[in-house]
């Protein structure tokens, strides 16, 4: 038996397969348009419609641990909740088992003219829509052609004592199998890819059901893995979400490990009665598996979001990003009233972006992770009401307006670009930090003293700059004018002192480079707090 060749064959066929999965997910995600965000934003007001985006999401990028993750991404980002998360992921598992009724079609000794075919849209079409559909196209060519090779490479297993003894063993003991589908999804990390490789082993086999079925249930909780990666470091609202991916498939594999022996004789009826070919049998047990574990779990999605509260505890600083304030219903009737509306709404924008700017002031003292990410947060929020607002401002300019309601509508048209901007800066002050770390960078005490000063006048001038757009109080826009002044006057001074220090050998380069950036962007900041404070003078 060449075991190089059965390595050889069995690695490069997976890599082969992943590749297809990736592409044809692509190729999936971008034909339809790379809004996964709102689809999983809109669709999501309540845990059905939850479980509705997860399959649809998860069809569309061929990948359930890439909808967990992308989940979980959210909710650290505060644009889920973990009620919301816990149907997504649900929804997740469904999906994920259109990829193995996909691998359960046999047509292998299709795949290379199917790549072929797709190839041709890649390279001889310019437009490129047909582009994506070729990626598809080559991507599901590629699937099967990876899982030839690993069928082909596993072949010789089967007259390898050690192996025949693995399976005997796994029949008799099924947690085995669960424990060796958990470990391999956990290293090759895609579920996809090791049920395929259990439809190869049951195929050819070279595996029998009952103990097939244990490592399909592994291999589910296997996937839960890149979720739990995907949450170290997060908020715990995104740790709690990708502890709820655990809970429900280990769950789920202890209540079909009970009922394994009824589960089985219904996939050999299944098979009977559909003439199913092996992999087939495969695909409708692990579609039957997590269909069924939605339909019991579902009516206590509550119940989960209260377990995992209690087993991972504390506060969560969850920021609400949607919009409070704006009104269809009061757009259509008074232009007045929806303009004070916007205020509002900008108003909570400027209070985020004050917060914001006070976590990236934190991070650089503190370097801790977590106030990074609650500035990114900040910042996403901010994005998020930016493109609300002016949405919803740019619908109000098709009614009929005053000169005064028009001048207010232009105001606050400005002011929301303004603090979105300050979103931006603030963004680029936390990269920099970043930066900082990666290189180890050391910022002298002076250095650091310096930027804290003059963090302290900018944020200072922008409280005064969002008071003034709140009370529309012009002696307010005056101070805000006259601070920025300090704040132009205080960014070449310690421009000079930094230039000096470094002449002195005081600072390095690197140091020099992150100072001059950091309050480069704070004196930005007081600029965009200036245009807040002429807007208001001018009104």
């Amino acid at each position: 038996m060449d075991f190089q060749e059965i390595i050889f064959q069995f690695i490069g066929g997976l890599g082969i397969f992943l590749f297809g999965i990736k592409y044809m997910g692509e190729g999936l995600q971008n034909s339809a348009g790379d809004r996964l965000r709102e689809i999983l934003d809109k669709l999501t007001t309540n845990p059905f419609m939850g479980v509705l985006a997860g399959i649809f999401v998860t069809v569309l990028i061929q990948s359930s641990s890439g909808t967990t993750v992308l989940t979980v991404g959210l909710v650290n980002a505060g644009f889920l909740s973990l009620r919301q998360a816990i149907g997504i992921i649900m929804g997740a598992n469904i999906g994920t088992t259109v990829t193995s009724f996909i691998i359960g079609i046999d047509v292998g000794e299709y795949a290379l003219p199917i790549m072929a075919a797709g190839s041709i849209f890649i390279f001889f079409f310019k437009n490129q829509k047909w582009n994506y559909i070729g990626q598809i196209i080559f991507g599901f060519g590629a699937l099967f052609l990876g899982l030839n090779l690993m069928g082909q490479g596993m072949r010789p297993l089967s007259h390898f004592q050690a192996f025949q003894d693995m399976t005997v063993s796994m029949s008799d003991n099924p947690f085995l199998g669960v424990v060796v589908g958990t470990l391999f999804t956990g290293i090759v990390q895609s579920s996809s890819a090791t049920i395929g490789i259990l439809q190869e082993l049951y195929a050819q086999n070279m595996i029998d059901l009952k103990a097939a079925l244990p490592v399909l249930f592994g291999d589910n909780i296997g996937t839960t893995i890149t979720a739990v990666l995907a949450a170290i470091g997060t908020t715990i609202a995104a740790r709690r979400a990708a502890l709820t991916h655990v809970i429900f498939n280990l769950l789920g594999t202890l209540i079909f490990l009970v009922f394994l022996e009824p589960f089985q004789k219904y996939i050999e009826f299944l098979a009977v009665k559909l003439h199913l070919q092996p992999a087939m049998q495969i695909a409708f047990a692990h579609g039957t598996f997590n269909i069924t574990n939605v339909l019991i779990q579902f009516w206590f999605i509550g119940v989960l979001a209260s377990l995992v509260s209690k087993l991972i505890k504390g506060e969560d600083q969850m920021i609400e990003y949607k919009p409070k304030h704006l009104d269809e219903i009061v757009l259509e009737t008074s232009p007045v009233m929806a303009i004070r509306q916007a205020k509002l709404e900008i108003l909570r924008m400027a209070g985020f972006a004050q917060s914001g700017l006070k976590e990236a002031i934190l991070y650089l003292n503190s370097k801790e992770k977590k106030n990074a990410d609650l500035a990114l947060q900040y910042e996403e929020a901010i994005n998020n009401l930016d493109r609300q607002i002016t949405s919803y401002l740019i619908k109000l300019s098709a009614h009929p307006l005053t000169k005064q309601e028009s001048n207010e509508h232009s105001m606050l048209l400005d002011a929301s670009r303004d603090i979105e901007r300050i979103g931006d800066h603030m963004e680029n002050v936390i990269e920099l930090v970043d930066y900082q770390m990666r290189n180890n960078v050391r910022l002298t005490d002076i250095a650091n003293n310096e930027i804290n000063e003059m963090f302290d006048l900018t944020l200072m001038t922008l409280t005064k700059a969002v008071n003034a757009l709140e009370e529309n109080n012009s002696h307010l826009a005056d101070e805000v004018l006259g601070l920025e002044d300090k704040i132009d006057k205080m960014e070449r001074t310690l421009r000079k002192q930094h230039i000096i220090r470094m002449n002195e050998g005081a600072c390095e380069g690197n140091a020099g480079i992150v100072f001059v950036d950091i309050i480069s962007n704070l004196e930005r900041i007081g600029d965009h707090a200036v245009n807040i404070a002429e807007a208001v003078l001018e009104k």
